[in-house]
């Protein structure tokens, strides 16, 4: 649900913590980014840093320039100025990752945490069934059929939180447990509602079932893409996964190896939340592809 009124709580001396409601969906990250958007552009006074999530916001304040009373009184000023949601218009960059669906990475991490840990059906299998899919080949035609919108991000540096924008390619998962020991780096996985990519290889909890070839952060900065940060997304970006073959991977792979490989990114659209809802109003919720 959505709150009729945001909740203001402390997060330790220096946050604040900003809860629109206590679901994960769209309707929520939206009002969080759009929040997020009107402090940058208005340079908020005191405001280090802001983290929208689902369905919250962090913020990051020095106390010695505006306690938690005044921030509190601003923020609840600057939401009320802000409108309906639908009136949000987001900067949105658009990333077209080349994704290997049903790899055989990923299918040896599995084979390797059923060996060491404990038995589980194949992960595309899994996520296929319970979400009344006929098979792992359609699992990748839904989940591909759609942009994705990053929410957040978490966990491990520039790992991206994301949803489907299109509510036919909406799946859901539960997470391992008990969880993986690794995770291959690229590896695209499902945990709730949620894609994410793991940026390196790491324990892990998701369904997983693909993989892409790219880096998403780089403490190297070897791309022109990371000029500005060593993680590749920026809350309000969407990513599109391409299905590949495994040599067109690997192909990739080598590319990204030896600094040859152009990202390819559409850097200039913005996105409207009142064009998105009037489009998947036209839709029928039911269908799958």
């Amino acid at each position: 649900m959505i709150y009729e009124e945001p909740r203001f709580m402390p997060g330790g001396d220096r946050y604040m913590l900003i809860e629109f409601g206590n679901e994960m969906n769209l309707e929520l990250n939206f009002m969080a980014q759009g929040l997020a958007s009107a402090i940058e552009q208005g340079k908020t006074k005191g405001v280090i840093e802001t983290a929208p999530s689902f369905a919250s916001m962090l913020i990051h304040y020095d106390p010695d320039r505006i306690d938690f009373k005044d921030l509190t009184r601003e923020m609840k000023s600057l939401i009320g100025s802000l409108g309906s949601s639908d009136d949000i218009e987001l900067d949105s960059r658009l990333f077209y990752f080349p994704t290997c669906y049903l790899d055989p990475w990923t299918r040896e991490c599995i084979e390797d945490y059923c060996n060491k840990i404990t038995k589980k059906k194949y992960d595309p299998d899994f996520v296929a069934e319970i979400n009344g899919l006929k098979d792992a080949q359609q699992l990748v035609r839904v989940h591909s059929g759609t942009e994705y919108w990053v929410a957040s991000l978490g966990f491990w540096p520039g790992l991206p939180f994301m949803m489907a924008l299109d509510p036919r390619c909406v799946i859901t998962a539960p997470k391992y447990n008990p969880p993986r020991t690794w995770t291959p780096q690229g590896t695209v996985g499902m945990g709730g509602a949620s894609t994410a990519i793991y940026p390196v290889a790491t324990p892990g909890g998701y369904q997983i079932f693909a993989r892409i070839p790219i880096p998403i952060w780089d403490t190297t900065k070897r791309f022109p893409q990371f000029e500005k940060s060593i993680c590749l997304f920026r809350p309000g970006d969407r990513v599109k996964f391409v299905p590949v073959s495994p040599e067109e991977f690997l192909h990739v792979e080598a590319q990204v190896k030896d600094g040859s490989y152009n990202y390819n990114v559409v850097e200039y659209q913005r996105f409207s939340v009142r064009n998105y809802k009037t489009w998947i109003a036209t839709l029928d919720k039911t269908q799958r592809f």
